[in-house]
């Protein structure tokens, strides 16, 4: 025989359970799609604006999202522009398990082995090359079967099976596209050896046939990695091979920040 008072705990542990599995939904959400406002995560999960809310008013309490103003390129309507949620570096820690300081260690011991200063720095940026590359190898087939004008989402899909949760949109502005990486697994490395994202730059311009722009990275402290790719590239019809990583003539350039 059930007790009342048991159903009724067992009632409340399985709506505890489904709040908390709505709210790891939404928390997911801004993961694969980056900054959003409560109506994109809305729209997104087919969960109402109000809902949404407290469960991300819940998450920012637990530290796993933050408010930011949203930024708006072009011209700026009248009014306060909308807030969106991103999430904090707690809340990417809990989507996996990125050993930062075991590879951070690893890279100050190539550095200092290679007997720091500069030619420290240049062994860990052979190294992010040799990790990169071997990445790209991976990817290339995938990039070389697509039609030119379909390689930058080619990539992103390529990424995202890598835990990236990338996409590819047509850029604002100058005519191009944008390739956004909503996840990095090694964004708390990067913040210290900016070489990781150095590497992965030139390999999408190899991958692409173009050079790329880095526009803003999550190792930086930006919502999400931003590669402008100039529609160029559509041109194009020839993949580099990314693992020749040691020419210097790959163009890839920052917007005057430093690259992370």
């Amino acid at each position: 025989m059930e007790y009342g008072g048991g159903a009724a705990q067992r009632a409340a542990e399985e709506q505890t359970t489904g709040e908390r599995r709505t709210r790891n939904r939404v928390a997911r959400s801004i993961l694969d799609h980056g900054p959003s406002t409560a109506a994109d995560v809305a729209k997104r999960l087919g969960l109402t604006q109000a809902a949404v809310r407290r469960h991300l008013d819940a998450l920012h309490a637990e530290n796993v999202v933050e408010p930011r103003d949203q930024r708006v390129y072009g011209h700026r309507g009248r009014g306060r522009p909308a807030k969106v949620f991103a999430l904090t570096d707690c809340g990417r820690d809990a989507f996996d398990q990125a050993y930062d300081q075991l590879a951070a260690d690893a890279l100050h011991w190539i550095a200092e082995s290679a007997g720091g200063g500069e030619s420290g720095e240049a062994a860990v940026s052979a190294f992010a090359r040799a990790r990169v590359a071997g990445q790209a190898e991976r990817y290339r087939p995938l990039v070389e079967a697509a039609a030119p004008e379909d390689r930058a989402q080619a990539l992103a899909r390529a990424l995202s099976a890598d835990g990236y949760a990338a996409t590819a949109r047509s850029a604002p502005g100058p005519a191009g596209e944008q390739l956004c990486q909503h996840h990095c697994p090694v964004a708390h490395t990067a913040e210290q050896f900016p070489q990781l994202c150095e590497a992965e730059a030139e390999v999408f311009s190899r991958l692409l046939g173009t050079h790329v722009q880095r526009l803003a990275t999550i190792a930086h402290g930006d919502g999400v990695c931003t590669t402008f790719i100039p529609q160029a590239n559509h041109a194009s019809t020839t993949v580099h091979d990314p693992s020749d990583l040691s020419d210097s003539s790959a163009s890839t350039s920052t917007s005057g920040r430093k690259p992370a």
